[in-house]
């Protein structure tokens, strides 16, 4: 698993991002007292649902690889001009 260049960043966006598309989805919404861990997962796994990821091998899916998994899903879908690109 090769580290991004910007990959906490793009992590936090992919939480952003995930957390807008989860609601506007209508799977529910994060409360303000969910830990980052928990968000992580569930859009995570929203997102292989929706096969919009491809999903990890079963002795993959632990946290650093979900982690690693939704920064690169976030790194290809921002524009190419965006700071977390350079």
């Amino acid at each position: 698993m090769k580290k991004l260049k910007h990959e906490q960043e793009l992590l936090k966006e992919a939480i952003r991002v995930g957390g807008l598309y989860l609601k506007k989805r209508g799977a529910g919404e994060f409360e303000p007292t969910d830990g980052s861990d928990t968000k992580i997962t569930a859009i995570y796994r929203l997102l292989v649902h929706d096969g919009l990821v491809q999903p990890l091998a079963k002795d993959q899916e632990d946290l650093p690889h979900i982690r690693h998994k939704l920064a690169l899903w976030m790194a290809r879908n921002l524009p190419a001009d965006h700071p977390l690109q350079q």
